[in-house]
């Protein structure tokens, strides 16, 4: 018996439109997203960093590349994927092969929807090690992608507060 496709029904995408583009990251948003790595023991850690195609994506990606790597931090793959794809099999290996500690995903909600569920299904990937960016912490992700898919995933606001998925649901706070 053949396991169900992880790729989302163009209309469980579309029920919840219009979806955001990404904006470009804020200081704020990319100094807590290193202290939320920090404050999860993963500071001077490998992290796989995965992104979106567009531009305010790929930047966000080389802005924490950047940072992460001036704390001490090593990138162990850097891997991007299109909004749409057949599978994104390939990409979701690639991200998961170097056994990084921890992920960092910079990508437009739709994008990075198909790519978590292709992660949950057919890689060791882990959401409770995966960090993300503002554009990422929109409620409807976790409802498109279903029940514990995202479940543990951290991330950051634009303003600097935090966010995790826990049940289903972003739920934001201002500490980490």
């Amino acid at each position: 018996m053949n396991e169900p496709s992880p790729r989302l029904r163009p209309s469980a995408l579309a029920d919840a439109a219009p979806w955001p583009a990404p904006r470009p990251h804020t200081d704020p948003e990319l100094a807590r997203l290193l202290a939320l790595l920090e404050a999860a023991g993963y500071r001077g850690g490998s992290v796989a960093l995965g992104h979106g195609r567009d531009t305010a994506s790929k930047d966000t990606a080389a802005a924490f590349a950047a940072a992460w790597q001036r704390t001490g931090g090593s990138v162990a793959a850097v891997v991007d994927w299109p909004e749409d794809a057949a599978s994104w099999l390939r990409q979701a290996r690639r991200l998961t092969q170097p056994e990084p500690d921890a992920w960092v995903v910079a990508a437009a909600p739709v994008g990075w929807a198909q790519m978590s569920r292709r992660l949950r299904h057919s890689t060791d990937w882990d959401p409770r090690r995966t960090f993300g960016f503002a554009a990422l912490g929109d409620s409807r992700i976790p409802a498109a992608v279903g029940p514990d898919v995202l479940d543990g995933m951290r991330g950051a606001t634009a303003d600097g507060r935090s966010w995790t998925v826990r049940g289903g649901w972003i739920v934001e706070s201002d500490g980490g």
